[in-house]
């Protein structure tokens, strides 16, 4: 099977051209257990699949290291579109993907033929707590917050779905605060039926923000696209930044508007790495 191996602010993928290679005999949660592995396999973030649609230009499945799947990922869909375009399967610069978390609408920016950047229409954000899910009553701004006891820590945190679920957790230094610790036991607290994303957000400024994300089903990750958006709006929400903030996250930075129309719009690099077979 061929792939390619991509990133975005350093959360990398390997996408494979369901187009083109024959995947109806494979259990592609094994395949991505396989893939991702980063001692026997490829290693990567996550699996993604590029297939055909019927209610946009092409459908994106995104599949995490554990084999389960996900509703959507903002760098993921970043890489997407540059592997579409530069491929040539589509020449438009402007297109849309199917995900699990409905249609997405995105602006390539090109330089010399092949993507350099990507700005995603993330949708609005959610933070009905249905549909997070999240067992916890929505306050009267409408955010569903969570008081969590962990790890011998009391920490509070804002619920917000990207697509996917998100518990978003301020923190005053997000160099010594203990993700690789604190991360998996939010992500399977029992307040979270379906396990959760924690993004950790430091504010510097109300236009600058730091985050580390401990994503469901991956660990902590170079970044994460709908956990910066997340971040984002949960500081804007809770009065501590701006609608309009860059997000530093350990790959790099990522910049992220909550706009007037309560659309959250990603804008992010997209990176090619190198191309290969893997055996299937």
């Amino acid at each position: 099977m061929k792939f390619a191996k991509m990133h975005g602010a350093g959360n990398d993928f390997i996408v494979v051209d369901g187009l083109a290679e024959d995947l109806e005999s494979l259990d592609l949660a094994d395949l991505s257990r396989r893939m991702c592995d980063r001692h026997f396999g490829i290693g990567s973030d996550g699996l993604i699949l590029v297939l055909p649609s019927r209610l946009a230009a092409f459908r994106m499945r995104m599949f995490n290291p554990d084999g389960s799947e996900a509703e959507m990922c903002g760098n993921g869909i970043r890489c997407f579109a540059k592997y579409v375009y530069d491929r040539a399967l589509t020449l438009d610069t402007t297109i849309s993907v199917e995900t699990l978390a409905g249609v997405k609408d995105l602006k390539l920016s090109v330089e010399d033929r092949r993507v350099v950047r990507v700005r995603v229409d993330m949708g609005s954000p959610s933070f009905d707590p249905e549909s997070l899910p999240v067992k916890a009553p929505a306050a009267q701004d409408g955010a569903a917050r969570v008081q969590l006891r962990v790890g011998g820590r009391r920490l509070e945190g804002t619920c917000v779905s990207m697509g996917n679920p998100h518990c978003v957790v301020q923190v005053e230094d997000i160099d010594s605060f203990p993700v690789e610790k604190i991360g998996p036991l939010i992500e399977n607290h029992r307040l979270f039926p379906r396990r959760t994303n924690v993004p950790f957000v430091q504010v510097l400024q109300r236009d600058h923000l730091r985050a580390r994300v401990w994503e469901r089903g991956a660990g902590e990750t170079l970044a994460c696209g709908t956990g910066a958006c997340a971040a984002a709006v949960a500081c804007a929400l809770n009065g501590v930044s701006g609608r309009r903030a860059a997000v530093d996250l350990p790959g790099g930075r990522l910049e992220i508007e909550w706009t007037g129309d309560n659309r959250v719009l990603l804008d992010g690099p997209a990176v090619e790495v190198f191309t290969g077979e893997f055996p299937v």
